[in-house]
């Protein structure tokens, strides 16, 4: 990989929260940060660069907490459905995946169609892209 196209990969796209789910997950990632200081760190960092709206002007093709989104994991090819939950609430059988998990602070705030790229537990370099978001019910 250039080193043009090795900064673009690592390049994160725009994202947008609201300020309900802002205001939960800042104090989620505060309480998780001597548990998890990595994972609390990067979604501190999503949420510093998110653009906040109030929960009404939020476009419901956005990855907030609760929602259900289909995705592609751009290296293996595999696409899978989740729900994006708060930890007490996260079950990986029933596909209910929690928002401190790599993968969880890689998907908030995501719309239909974007990519990021994101690391494993692992340490591996992966890329994601959304293709679809469904409501919280």
């Amino acid at each position: 990989m250039s080193a043009v196209s090795s900064r673009r990969a690592l390049r994160r796209p725009p994202i947008t929260v609201s300020q309900e789910d802002f205001d939960r997950l800042y104090a989620l990632a505060e309480a998780a940060a001597d548990r998890q200081p990595e994972l609390a760190e990067n979604l501190l960092g999503e949420l510093d660069r998110a653009k906040v709206l109030p929960a009404g002007k939020l476009r419901s093709a956005v990855v907030a907490m609760g929602s259900r989104v289909t995705f592609e994991d751009e290296v293996t090819g595999k696409v899978q459905t989740v729900e994006l939950v708060y930890p007490g609430e996260a079950d990986i059988a029933a596909g209910r995946i929690s928002i401190l998990t790599p993968i969880g602070v890689a998907l908030i705030g995501l719309s239909a169609g974007q990519s990021i790229s994101w690391e494993t537990r692992g340490g591996e370099r992966r890329q994601l892209k959304v293709h679809a978001v469904e409501e919280r019910s």
